[in-house]
């Protein structure tokens, strides 16, 4: 039987930042375009639930899906309840489908207070490519569309959706800090998928990193690193306190460059917690400078 801190460590805490940071831009972009009260300050913290549960569902699904296909059995990194035996897989899968269930809940509640029904649709499809990432017979994480997913709906829909709840609207601002967040979750997941690529090619998983290989991957991380940054000084022409982003520019090029110079395994370990903190950095001084703008 898993202890309570073994569960904890099994939901990932540290992927949180890929939650939190589309919640705070498009936040932020919503403050930029309009009034901010005690609904919108309520809304957001609903969205933020919604984003959070949905993340730790991922995290448990994969646990799941990855272990019983055997591809969580030689890894580095977090611990994984399914493929180290500490937990039996259905607990796994309860606790995905429980968080899931939390997420569905949470989206209810934002439903019924913005009178955006047509949002049910978009929070059943979150979770469907949340538990499809790599469960159901052909996950398409195992295709090398996982970054889409994630860009899509840790970016575009986790963004505009924040905003557009808040203020009925969705703004140009919004939409570049869409594409930055979501970019840098793709980094995530991309260096996540990186420290992952001799097993992955082994059991078949055909992740993007598997697909460029380990060169490519890698360029591919520092791009995905660089563009945020040039959205966030595009936004500064309409929102100047946007430029609060740049003071990350500094650990975002310590991380390209360790990437970039063949760090593998355990040392991508660091590599993988500090683009969450870039990414969850950027969250706070983008809407931040969106909304004191």
């Amino acid at each position: 039987m898993p202890t309570t801190a073994e569960w904890i460590a099994g939901a990932r805490p540290r992927t949180l930042p890929a939650a939190a940071a589309p919640v705070l831009v498009g936040s932020g972009a919503a403050a930029h375009a309009a009034d901010w009260g005690a609904r919108q300050t309520l809304l957001a913290l609903l969205a933020f639930g919604v984003a959070a549960a949905l993340q730790v569902g991922v995290n448990y699904a994969n646990d799941y899906s990855d272990g019983i296909r055997g591809t969580d059995v030689d890894r580095v990194g977090p611990m994984r309840l399914t493929a180290s035996g500490t937990a039996r897989p259905d607990a796994v899968k309860r606790a995905a489908f429980v968080a899931f269930g939390v997420a569905a809940l949470l989206g209810l509640a934002v439903v019924l207070l913005s009178g955006h029904l047509w949002l049910l649709a978009v929070g059943a499809a979150s979770i469907l490519a949340a538990w499809f990432y790599t469960g159901g017979r052909r996950p398409y994480g195992y295709r090398g569309l996982g970054e889409v997913g994630v860009f899509v709906f840790f970016g575009l829909v986790a963004v505009l959706g924040t905003t557009y709840v808040l203020v009925d609207t969705v703004t140009g601002p919004a939409v570049a800090g869409a594409v930055g967040v979501g970019l840098l979750a793709c980094a995530l997941l991309m260096v996540n998928n990186l420290r992952d690529v001799p097993t992955d090619s082994l059991v078949g998983k055909r992740t993007l990193a598997v697909r460029l290989g380990e060169h490519r991957a890698r360029r591919v991380y520092g791009a995905m690193l660089a563009v945020p940054f040039v959205l966030a000084v595009g936004c500064a022409f309409v929102a100047p306190w946007s430029l609060l982003v740049l003071a990350l520019v500094p650990p975002a090029a310590l991380l390209a460059i360790t990437v970039r110079a063949g760090a593998r395994g355990a040392l991508l370990v660091p590599v993988l917690a500090g683009t969450g903190m870039l990414e969850l950095g950027y969250g706070v001084l983008l809407g931040l400078g969106l909304a004191v703008s």
